[in-house]
């Protein structure tokens, strides 16, 4: 989480920080470089000390000084000092540091999102599966598309460093930044309700806004919907954004139209046309086969056919956002529909395992009560057998969703076993007895507390033709027990059991 400004020229940190913060001429020092974090800190650079959910980076800030930082500049928190007052290295106090330290980190790079086309995703559900494929159909050669989100940072198809959905702000600036020095004039970013609510993309000046959904999920750290839903509104009341692609069949999309059509461009989606008589796409006579989706897409562009591989309704949901935002960006309705038909799998979203024989394992991150149904009515659309689903319920978080995603499992799944799935600093079997508590009948599930077992468990009892989605982990390499994080992927199991790929 540092940057390092590619330029030769030096910043003053009064210039920095101006207008936000007057740093007094006898503190003022010349800055190499951006830090957040003190064990990556550089000779020369300012650490930036943020009050954090539960601690206050000026904890940090003692080691950040011993690696040769030039300054510390800290948010005020009522019962927080810094420890170096009178010190060489000077502690600037920053009030509502939070609020605009990404357009430090812009200004400190020289505001890289101002020379590309940037389009910001987000929702509860589809961020990941639009951003790639969208990045994915944008890129070429001659135009490479970057992308931001929870698969990694960089050119698509060359992605490093997964990790939170949207970076915090030095690290996201700093991307862009190494981004445009490799010619990347077009970008793709998931943004997360966190991201929004703790302004880790200030200073981003975004083109296009995509809304995927709105469904139950982050409610450990919004409290309400309500909040949740604000945080989500903020990207698409976004200063200078000029478009806004929202899909048309989830409630919180149409709420969106009267709050920002007077200032933006809208252009609608969904799987039903838009009785409201403005720009919209949609899609018909979708049918659903052992290898994928053929629909007929409607648009103000014009009609067409397109084809996926991808699985499910809800994948041609993404492939119309993607679609709306191709069509924004002055891509012709047959070149978009071409370069879509040529969507990759995504690693994790409805990834299929085959083997010679057995039945067919769908690796999915499906983590959410709505994004648990949408996978599984995806899968009944191309399953011509028994469905099964395995699932669990990450410890630490949204208690409320629990029993809800046991609902959905019960609902739409012929088979279902309950499961660990990051179970944190919880008792795996506290978070199975909460989910269990959403069943209505007491036999709706086998528990299996193991994730390995449970999965090979599912794998053993399923016949051919039948189809077992593997939910809630999808690309992620690791089981989170207290706080060690046991190496293990539902993916590479799948893989294994099947003895081959997708």
């Amino acid at each position: 989480m540092n940057a390092r400004r590619s330029s030769t020229q030096a910043w003053r940190l009064s210039d920095l920080l101006s207008p936000h913060v007057s740093v007094p001429v006898e503190r003022d020092r010349e800055i190499s470089g951006l830090c957040l974090d003190s064990r990556r800190a550089q000779p020369g650079e300012v650490f930036f000390a943020l009050a954090g959910h539960d601690h206050h980076g000026l904890t940090h800030a003692s080691e950040a000084v011993r690696r040769g930082v030039a300054a510390v500049v800290w948010e005020p928190l009522k019962g927080v000092s810094p420890p170096g007052l009178g010190e060489e290295v000077p502690y600037i106090e920053a009030p509502d540091l939070r609020r605009y330290l990404g357009q430090v980190a812009a200004r400190f790079h020289g505001h890289p999102s101002r020379s590309m086309k940037v389009v910001g995703v987000t929702g509860t559900d589809g961020k990941t599966s639009v951003s790639q494929i969208l990045a994915a159909a944008l890129d070429s050669e001659s135009a490479p598309c970057g992308v931001l989100g929870t698969l990694g940072c960089g050119r698509w198809g060359e992605l490093r460093d997964p990790g939170l959905t949207t970076p915090d702000p030095v690290t996201l600036h700093r991307r862009l930044a190494e981004m445009g020095a490799q010619g990347v004039r077009q970008v793709v970013m998931e943004v997360s309700s966190h991201a929004l609510a703790q302004s880790r993309v200030a200073g981003v000046d975004f083109d296009l806004a995509i809304l995927t959904n709105l469904g139950h999920d982050h409610l450990d750290y919004h409290v309400t919907a309500t909040a949740y839903g604000e945080a989500k509104a903020r990207l698409f009341e976004w200063p200078g954004l000029k478009t806004a692609v929202l899909n048309l069949d989830d409630p919180f999309g149409q709420m969106l139209v009267g709050r920002i059509e007077d200032h933006v461009q809208i252009l609608g989606y969904g799987l039903r046309a838009d009785p409201g008589g403005r720009d919209h796409l949609h899609a018909s006579d979708l049918h659903f086969g052992p290898e994928g989706v053929r629909c007929r897409v409607h648009t103000p562009w014009g009609d067409g056919e397109l084809e996926t591989r991808l699985l499910g309704r809800f994948n041609v949901l993404n492939l119309l956002a993607a679609l709306g935002a191709l069509l924004t960006l002055d891509v012709t309705l047959s070149d978009a529909l071409e370069r879509l038909s040529r969507s990759p799998v995504i690693p994790g979203r409805m990834e299929c395992f085959r083997g010679s024989r057995g039945p067919t394992l769908v690796v999915d991150y499906a983590h959410t009560p709505e994004a648990l149904a949408q996978a599984l009515q995806a899968a009944r659309d191309h399953c011509a057998g028994r469905l099964w689903c395995v699932f669990g319920c990450g410890g630490n978080r949204d208690r409320g969703k629990r029993p809800l995603m046991a609902r959905a499992a019960e609902r739409h799944a012929d088979h279902v076993i309950l499961t660990s799935d990051n179970p944190r600093r919880e008792d795996p079997m506290a978070i199975i007895e909460e989910v269990s508590r959403g069943f209505a009948r007491a036999d709706a599930a086998r528990i299996e507390a193991d994730r390995d077992a449970a999965i090979r468990h599912a794998f053993m009892q399923a016949g051919s033709g039948d189809m077992v989605l593997i939910a809630g982990k999808g690309h992620e390499t690791g089981q989170t027990v207290g706080t060690e994080v046991r190496p293990f992927s539902d993916r590479q199991l799948a893989l294994a059991l099947t003895g081959g790929g997708a």
